[in-house]
């Protein structure tokens, strides 16, 4: 089993990355392959809307030139795939979103491919906004028929300097328990 993690920062290694690396590391307790990716500094654009996946059914985008069909490569080769973003103006980043939309559209387009696939969604803010972020990772999860392992609260995590989200407890202990969740959801799914 593997699970795929998605950092949709900007910025490499940082708050985004640190509250995905606690989720994966639980996962990584439970003898499941882990893989973090980071968006930060490669290109990647939104939907062009062209249609093309759906007569191409190839399960890959046609607007090539970007990360998004080796995404789509990782999405297709793991059974878990979380997602995480930095909250912006109180919504996800462009990375997060173009990856979304993208995905999801190749994924609908070629009867639903990630379906029952377990997919996690984390949200990093300074203070708030984060749970529309959260929400938007989640709807991705829902319209693409996939399964949601919870945590015990929102997968939120908050800071604001690199390394500050280490500095909320809460949202330490929030992303462990979902990592520890996700992982028995796995096992159960593949049992």
């Amino acid at each position: 089993m593997k699970v795929i993690g998605f950092n949709g920062s900007a910025r490499k290694d940082g708050n985004t990355a640190i509250a995905i690396r606690y989720v994966l590391g639980e996962i990584e307790k439970q003898g499941i392959e882990t893989e973090l990716f980071q968006m930060a500094g490669k290109k990647i654009r939104g939907c062009t809307a062209c249609m093309k996946c759906h007569e191409n059914k190839d399960q890959r985008c046609s607007v090539k030139g970007d990360i998004l069909n080796e995404c789509i490569e990782k999405m297709l080769e793991a059974d878990g795939i979380v997602i995480g973003s930095p909250t912006y103006f109180a919504d996800l980043s462009t990375e997060t979103k173009s990856l979304i939309e993208r995905a999801g559209m190749t994924a609908k387009a070629n009867d639903d491919m990630f379906k029952r696939k377990a997919g996690a969604g984390v949200a990093v803010a300074r203070r708030g906004g984060c749970v529309h972020a959260f929400d938007s990772i989640n709807h991705f999860f829902q319209i693409s028929q996939m399964i949601i392992p919870c945590s015990c609260y929102w997968n939120l995590g908050f800071g604001l300097d690199k390394g500050d989200v280490e500095k909320d407890e809460e949202g330490v202990h929030i992303m462990k328990v979902l990592g520890q969740n996700m992982a028995w959801l796995l096992k159960k799914i593949h049992g």
